[in-house]
């Protein structure tokens, strides 16, 4: 078990603002792959993407707010470097999802394909993960979670994988004209950069434990 409990007498409270940036940028994630699943099965509108924009906003005013509470404080929970690798890459699987759902409407896709879908199914499941290895960094629960979510973690990227590579096969099996392909292959790989990102946080959450065990 992670003995974290003189740490939490240490800490004044507002040293822990962290967890809670963590947190607030976690749940932005799961809320735009959400958004994004709707897109997926009901296409995009203004209105979706309107509500795209206001998550990304949202999360770059999380991330900001990281960064000015690091500069400002003097004694955090974790390594410095480790906050601000942790807030970039959150804010990043945000970013990504909603410049796939931007892209939709840019490159004039009139529906999704199969495989995006599939694609949008397990990026959800991927940020929900990500909720819950995120809360249990702020909880310092037992090594024991945070590395079982790590493992549950790593099992839907392998999945994501999967999907993209049968989608890649198919989208190069000649029936789709060489526009088409440069488009659909550009929102394959940024869900597919926002479920590896995931996996990269997991991972960087396991280590900031390990090194705090």
């Amino acid at each position: 078990m992670i003995k974290f409990g003189i740490l939490d007498k240490i800490l004044p409270p507002e040293e822990k603002i962290f967890y809670i940036l963590f947190e607030e940028g976690a749940d932005v994630c799961r809320e735009t792959a959400k958004l994004f699943q709707e897109i997926m099965l009901n296409g995009v509108n203004e209105d979706r993407l309107i509500q795209a924009r206001r998550f990304k906003h949202k999360s770059n005013d999380i991330a900001k707010e990281t960064l000015t509470r690091l500069n400002k404080t003097f004694i955090t929970p974790i390594d410095r470097e480790d906050i601000q690798v942790v807030a970039s890459l959150i804010n990043r699987v945000t970013k990504k999802i909603v410049k796939a759902s931007f892209n939709l409407r840019v490159y004039r896709l009139e529906a999704a394909t199969e495989n995006m879908k599939k694609q949008a199914e397990t990026l959800l499941k991927a940020t929900e993960e990500l909720n819950f290895i995120v809360s249990h960094l702020r909880k310092h629960s037992e090594f024991g979670q945070i590395s079982e979510s790590n493992q549950r973690m790593k099992e839907i990227e392998t999945h994501g994988d999967e999907i993209l590579y049968k989608a890649m096969d198919e989208l190069f099996s000649g029936n789709y004209d060489a526009l088409s392909v440069l488009k659909i292959r550009d929102i394959y790989k940024d869900i597919e950069n926002a479920l590896d990102t995931c996996f990269s946080i997991s991972d960087e959450i396991v280590n900031i434990v390990l090194k705090h065990g």
